[in-house]
């Protein structure tokens, strides 16, 4: 066996004679230990290879605890099988105190919380979906007297599907609307092109100038972003803003409309429908209709 060091060479002389232990070199009639940089080295090397071994099954911790009875040295069996001396060391020491040479499986922090718990959460979290992880933390310490932190409360609800997100926001829609909607989109749905030539489209956008930071959540699973109870129907905008209106026709379109005022029912109808609706009719169509994208659909005929 052949130990390399930074300057030099050392090599491990046996002779046949199986009493020279490994690590030992003759000098005469004596075996004098090998204390060089190579053998220190050459450790090195085994600790490396031993730090590659995840666990050692019971079979290798029998084998360990079976040369150290013989009366074999912690070094010397940790050269033997590449391990490092602190684990031999520690192996033989659980051996001297229990006995047991089993490896002891944990099982890691335990839980906080009780199945019983997560779904008081989870139930919790459903029923008031607009309630923050502080809420919940403190909901359950009030209700079992269990204390969590906000990150728990976070990771079960996450290993159930709820995770905390923006609520979609949208116009209400009563009940009278929908059928309105429906009706009208059943008594138009075999027009023909002609026909809906004579229909103007309107739409209008209104841009805050204030921030909104929008920092109201839910507690909601991936996908149902558009149900009910997912939903915030708002609108209303408070503070300054900008209104941008605009209407389209078969092949033609209206002058974009910018006001800075708050729209009412009689702005609209003396500054949209008097100024642009109406001097944009022309004159070859006879039946024109004007419908509008508000909750409320409305058709006019003009």
């Amino acid at each position: 066996m052949e130990i390399t060091g930074n300057h030099q060479m050392a090599r491990i002389v046996r002779h046949n004679d199986e009493s020279v232990r490994e690590g030992y070199i003759r000098d005469g009639g004596k075996e004098v230990k090998l204390f060089t940089s190579a053998l220190k080295a050459f450790q090195c090397n085994n600790r490396i290879r031993m730090a590659q071994r995840k666990h050692l099954d019971d079979f290798l911790r029998g084998r360990i605890i079976g040369r150290l009875e013989c009366g074999r040295t912690q070094l010397e069996v940790s050269e033997e099988f590449g391990i490092a001396l602190s684990v031999i060391s520690r192996l033989w020491q659980r051996f001297q105190d229990d006995g047991n040479v089993s490896r002891c499986y944990i099982t890691g922090r335990p839980r906080v919380t009780t199945p019983n718990e997560d779904r008081y959460l989870a139930v919790t979290a459903k029923r008031n979906r607009r309630s923050t992880a502080s809420d919940l933390s403190r909901q359950l310490s009030s209700a079992t007297g269990t204390t969590v932190s906000r990150q728990t409360v976070y990771r079960r609800l996450g290993h159930i599907g709820l995770y905390a997100r923006r609520p979609f926001r949208c116009v209400p829609l009563t009940a009278t609307h929908c059928r309105l909607r429906l009706a009208w989109s059943r008594e138009h749905a075999l027009w023909t092109p002609q026909q809906w030539s004579c229909m103007m489209f309107s739409d209008e956008s209104r841009f805050s100038l204030q921030s909104d930071s929008r920092r109201t959540f839910i507690w909601r699973a991936p996908g149902t972003r558009y149900h009910q109870e997912n939903t915030i129907e708002r609108h209303r905008y408070g503070g300054a803003g900008w209104l941008v209106w605009g209407g389209i026709i078969l092949g033609y379109r209206t002058d974009l409309h910018v006001q800075s005022v708050t729209m009412t029912g009689h702005i609209y109808r003396d500054v949209i429908l008097e100024q642009h609706v109406r001097l944009f009719r022309a004159p070859w169509v006879l039946n024109f209709c004007l419908w509008m994208t508000t909750p409320v659909l409305t058709v006019q005929t003009l």
